[in-house]
C-alpha cells in the first residue's frame, strides 16, 4: 500500500490541534499525537521539526481559518465582533490555542501569519479613522484589542461565573454588538 504523505501530515495536524488545545505545548505528548494520527514520532519530527514548530503550524492554520471565517470590516466592527463570538462558540479550540500561544510562546514566537493579520486590521482601522468613520481618540490597537476582548468575553468566564444563569446565546451576541457599537461611536 502506497503511503500518502499529505494525508499523514493532515492527520498529525488534526491530532496535534486537539492535543495542544487540551494540554498546551508543555503538556502535549508527541507519542499521543502520533498514536492518534496513526503515524510514528519520526514522521512527526520529519514533517514539523519539533513540538514547538508543530504547535506553530497548528496555530498558524487556525489564524488563517479565523481570518477567513470572521471577515474583518473596520466600518462594521460590531458585526466583526459578532462573527468572532460565533466562531469561539462553534470552535472552542480557537481560544484555547490562542491562550496557550500567549502563555507558552510569549515573546519567543513571531508568526508571520499573525503579524500580517494584525497589521492589516490595524491599517484598516487607521484608514477608517482618517476618513472619519471611527473615533480617533483611541489608537487602532486600542480599538482592536477592545473589540477582540468584547468578542471573547462570554467565552473567558471563570467556571464559577459560567455556572450563573447566563443570558441566551442570542442575547450574549447582541450585548457584544451593542458594547462594540458604543465603543466605536
Amino acid at each position: 500500500m502506497a503511503r500518502d504523505a499529505e494525508a499523514t501530515r493532515q492527520r498529525i495536524l488534526k491530532a496535534a490541534e486537539e492535543e495542544f488545545a487540551s494540554y498546551g505545548i508543555a503538556g502535549a505528548r508527541v507519542d499521543r499525537i502520533a498514536d492518534e494520527a496513526l503515524a510514528n514520532k519520526a514522521m512527526l519530527y520529519r514533517y514539523f521539526g519539533s513540538k514547538e514548530q508543530l504547535f506553530d503550524e497548528v496555530f498558524s492554520r487556525r489564524v488563517v481559518a479565523v481570518v477567513e471565517e470572521t471577515e474583518f470590516d473596520a466600518l462594521d466592527l460590531p458585526a466583526y465582533a459578532a462573527r468572532a463570538f460565533d466562531l469561539y462558540q462553534k470552535d472552542p479550540n480557537v481560544l484555547r490555542l490562542t491562550n496557550w500561544y500567549i502563555l507558552e510562546r510569549g515573546q519567543a514566537a513571531d508568526l508571520e501569519t499573525l503579524v500580517a493579520s494584525h497589521q492589516e486590521k490595524l491599517s484598516r482601522i487607521e484608514s477608517a479613522q482618517k476618513a472619519g468613520h471611527l473615533r480617533s481618540d483611541l489608537t487602532p490597537i486600542e480599538l482592536l484589542a477592545s473589540v477582540r476582548a468584547l468578542a471573547m468575553t462570554w467565552h473567558t468566564l471563570t467556571p464559577e461565573m459560567a455556572r450563573s444563569k447566563l443570558p441566551s446565546l442570542k442575547r450574549r451576541r447582541e450585548t457584544i454588538m451593542e458594547n462594540v457599537r458604543r465603543l466605536v461611536s
